[in-house]
């Protein structure tokens, strides 16, 4: 299949409906954790949603509208550049997707520490390059902790990333784990990567 085609198979009509719900899920989802100054995210639900049920593409759109909007929503556009990261989760989450990940809980774990270290190496120099190690999220204490214990900017920051993301991208993982266990296996079979969550059976009888 070119990639032209792979386009055209995952952006169906149900992704382009699925996309901007996750968007929305991402923001508020996001925006209580960072209200509430926990030292993890929570907002990328709906990205690793996405990718797991439409493939890499849109899972990484997803992710990088999700930031950009927020970013201008809260007047936070230093936040803005994050999007990356988010691109990247995005496609970590469908890649871990194809490899069926969501069929098993422990390899959904396995997944969410990986796209989290991930995460991290991509964040770290946003972080300490476009925003000065300030995200203005409970993030900000575990830098500045590592900050007054000795740790440089960017060693501190790097070591905040490869404490919260893998814990953050765990917990959204399990989320998605759940939301997909309580979806029917007809409305999964509707989307273009349905293989990556049922197994051949449940194909058949979501289709049937």
């Amino acid at each position: 299949m070119s990639f032209s085609e792979r386009l055209q198979k995952d952006f169906t009509t149900i992704t382009l409906a699925l996309i901007p719900v996750a968007v929305v899920i991402n923001i508020v989802v996001g925006q209580i954790v960072a209200t509430l100054k926990l030292p993890i995210y929570v907002d990328s639900i709906g990205t690793i949603l996405v990718g797991a049920l439409c493939g890499p593409l849109p899972g990484a759109i997803t992710g990088a509208i999700s930031n950009i909007l927020w970013a201008y929503i809260t007047g936070q556009i230093q936040t803005a550049p994050f999007a990356l990261t988010a691109f990247v989760i995005g496609l970590c989450a469908g890649f871990f997707a194809s490899k069926g990940v969501f069929k098993n809980i422990a390899w959904t774990i396995a997944a969410g520490l990986a796209t989290g270290v991930i995460a991290a190496l991509v964040s770290a120099p946003i972080l300490v390059y476009v925003n000065g190690g300030v995200t203005g999220t409970g993030t900000d204490a575990i830098v500045a902790y590592f900050q007054a214990t000795g740790a440089n900017l960017i060693q501190a920051a790097t070591i905040q990333g490869f404490i919260s993301d893998p814990i953050d991208k765990t917990i959204s993982y399990l989320i998605v784990w759940l939301i997909l266990r309580g979806m029917s296996k007809r409305l999964i079979s509707q989307f273009p990567r349905s293989q990556n969550i049922l197994t051949e059976e449940s194909q058949v009888e979501g289709t049937s």
